[in-house]
């Protein structure tokens, strides 16, 4: 192995490579191919989520003919360095795909060729190959890694980068000029290692950038040299040919102000961004973000869009700039509307034009005109899109994009796509095909829910349920050792972007504001509020006492009361409709023993239900039932002597609970926190659209409890 050179010769990038763990690896390519790759993905200062892909060549032996043949392992289609694994990767025979440059017709049949990459194929369980399989496949190098590093691509943005790379590497780094990904771009890198001998990289106008090996040690540190040295290069010009950005024209609110402004604001733009589907939010007032925004360059800056296919793709053609003051009043929501509508119908307006001057005849149809980025000076950044991780994502692009933009603007001045060419890759047929192929979306995709109560029992239930179905949820509980430990199971089942969390007292109006306005912050708003949030006293009635009275009705009727005025005022601000789902009790139908105060806290439950839903039905916003009974798995409500309290009513023990109410049923069932989060999908799932003020019960049948 090549010499260590250690982390200390790296300020600007992280050097995170292993001795002890790479000489596990030793004598097995691809095993090192991961390794790096890993590396490489785990600096986003290197690479962002899905961009850029690496390779390695070795020797393998071809079960055809039990020879040795050349085989080139790649990140396959639509994949991510940093999580790669072998599952991930795309085989071929090097021979094979190079020998396809007999039967290439040229730059027009382009598109042709990915398919020929199949016949290359020397792994049967590989990932498609990508389209930058032949940038790979072309060069000699063992191991080799193309990245999109902001330091690379401001150098390759610049109006006159060609000539900096060359005078800051000393012609060590080729250049190729801008030319979208395929067959022929191989060839062209190819042109230029030959006509370069001995050079190190190859930098791609406003692209990225090809570095290599020939091992997998000396790919990455080659690959961390040359980005190390394009970072220090613009951090030695900042701010010397001109003040950052043409320097500061506002300042930021206050971080406090400024998550309280977005949270305001966010569901509006949610709205109009969800004009042809429910988007998912994300925001961001990042350092870099403020410090673009507040500038006196935005204006000139942000409608050029940016330079890099890949963060592009993600962010859309331009952002949208709000022209709001930061500190303006956003309580009047038709004054708010009427001064956003015209610039959402400006953006749909221009994204329409732009399709129109830049389409072809065999295009696909638009897509949808809204932006996903949009800019409000002074606070920071929101981006909309399908799902939580592809907004975020977006929001992550476009920071890589502003450091490229201030980069290349300390040296030189930033350029950008052309829009034919930007275009040309956001319809590409191929990309086109891509999303075709992705998994039709779940029923609940683009949703966010709020569960109250949902750290454990019936509300943790729903929660995840909602999840399973594509939903997004603000997780939250009284009990804050509860709400840690359901958002540590959340995100070992699904992933950081599947949830947020607050504590909820919902007898709290301030800590309910506070749910909505993390909600908002986190996801953009909300669709589905379940009230769910509850607790159980079982007194006789000389037993119950005036603390046990207003604990029951302060929960469960102030409680969702409350819980669903705040929904209400999000759900109107984002003109979407949505649901409204209470979590009632058979109680509330059905008379018993010991039951005064719960038994009528929820019959004011079910009757708030229906005067909620006969209000807000003009407004698309539906509320309806579900009634339990006797869930008792992991559920709060039998805790605090409620179950003592009921199986002496019943005359029976504790014990013997589930299996009393069971038998009393006509179903003789059990019920579980499960078959209560399937009740409400099944109101909230898109086939009870046309459905408000219902009860559905879930109590294994209880004639007693029927409505009807």
């Amino acid at each position: 192995m090549a010499e260590i050179i250690g982390k200390a010769s790296f300020k600007h990038v992280s050097y995170l490579w292993d001795e002890a763990k790479a000489a596990e690896l030793e004598g097995d390519e691809v095993a090192l191919l991961l390794y790096r790759s890993n590396l490489l993905g785990a600096d986003l200062r290197l690479t962002n989520y899905g961009g850029g892909n690496t390779s390695c060549k070795a020797i393998a032996k071809d079960p055809l003919t039990g020879q040795n043949t050349e085989v080139m392992w790649i990140k396959g289609s639509g994949g991510d360095i940093g999580t790669l694994t072998r599952s991930g990767l795309a085989a071929l025979y090097v021979d094979r795909l190079r020998s396809l440059e007999h039967i290439y017709k040229g730059i027009e049949h382009e598109d042709e060729m990915v398919e020929l990459f199949n016949h290359c194929i020397y792994d049967l369980n590989s990932k498609a190959p990508s389209i930058d399989t032949p940038l790979h496949g072309f060069l000699p190098f063992k191991h080799i890694d193309h990245l999109h590093p902001d330091a690379a691509i401001a150098i390759a943005a610049a109006k006159d980068g060609k000539r900096i790379t060359q005078e800051l590497f000393g012609g060590e780094i080729g250049w190729v000029e801008w030319q979208r990904p395929g067959f022929d771009l191989g060839l062209k890198l190819r042109k230029c290692l030959d006509e370069n001998p001995g050079i190190r990289g190859i930098m791609l106008g406003s692209h990225g950038l090809f570095t290599w090996g020939d091992t997998a040690y000396e790919s990455y540190v080659n690959t961390l040299t040359v980005i190390e040295r394009c970072a220090e290069y613009l951090e030695a010009n900042y701010g010397k040919r001109r003040p950052v950005f043409g320097g500061q024209r506002m300042t930021a609110l206050p971080a406090e102000d400024r998550r309280k402004q977005a949270a305001a604001l966010a569901p509006v733009l949610r709205g109009f961004c969800s004009s042809q589907r429910h988007m998912v939010g994300h925001f961001s007032d990042d350092e870099r973000v403020l410090e673009f925004i507040n500038s006196n360059d935005l204006d000139r800056l942000a409608p050029m869009g940016t330079s890099c296919p890949d963060h592009f793709l993600r962010t859309k053609i331009s952002p949208l700039v709000l022209d709001i003051a930061p500190d303006a009043d956003l309580t009047d929501l038709e004054t708010l509307k009427a001064s956003l509508t015209p610039a959402f119908e400006a953006y749909r307006a221009m994204y329409k034009d732009y399709y129109n001057a830049c389409k072809h005849p065999n295009s696909p149809a638009m897509r949808d005109p809204n932006p996903v980025i949009i800019l409000y000076p002074g606070v920071g950044l929101f981006s909309f899109s399908k799902d939580k991780q592809t907004a975020r994502v977006a929001a992550e692009f476009y920071i890589n994009a502003i450091n490229v933009m201030k980069g290349a603007e300390a040296i030189s001045e930033y350029t950008s796509l052309p829009r034919q060419e930007a275009f040309d890759i956001e319809y590409w047929l191929l990309e086109e095909a891509k999303l075709q192929r992705m998994p039709k979306p779940k029923p609940l995709s683009g949703k966010i829910a709020l569960v109250t109560g949902s750290a454990g029992g019936i509300g943790k239930a729903i929660a995840k349920k909602l999840v399973q179905e594509g939903a997004v949820v603000l997780l939250n509980d009284l009990n804050g050792d509860r709400l840690e430990g359901a958002a540590g199971d959340f995100h070992q089942a699904f992933g950081k972007d599947a949830y947020a969390t607050a504590r909820l007292d919902v007898t709290d109006a301030r800590q309910i504001q506070q749910a909505f306005d993390t909600a908002a912050l986190a996801f953009g708003g909300v669709d589905i509020v379940v009230n769910n949030a509850g607790l159980s006293i079982s007194k006789s009635i000389e037993d119950h006492t005036e603390k046990d009275w207003n604990l029951l009705y302060d929960v469960l009727v102030k409680g969702q009361f409350f819980v669903t005025q705040a929904a209400v005022t999000v759900l109107k601000k984002q003109a979407i409709g949505g649901d409204i789902v209470n979590i009632v009790s058979k109680n509330a139908l059905v008379s018993g023993p010991n039951n005064a105060g719960y038994g009528s806290a929820k019959a004011a439950q079910l009757h708030l239900s229906r005067l909620n839903a006969a209000e807000l039905g003009a407004d698309k916003i539906r509320v309806n039932v579900v009634n339990p009974d006797a869930v008792i798995s992991d559920s709060n409500i039998w805790s605090g002597g409620w179950a003592e309290g009921r199986a002496k009513a019943y005359g029976i023990t504790v014990e013997e609970l589930p299996a009393y109410y069971a038998k009393r049923t006509l179903l003789n069932e059990v019920i579980l926190p499960e078959d209560i989060a399937n009740a409400c999908f099944a109101l909230v799932g898109g086939l009870m659209n046309k459905s408000t003020g219902n009860v559905l019960n879930v109590d294994g049948g209880v004639a007693m409890a029927f409505v009807r």
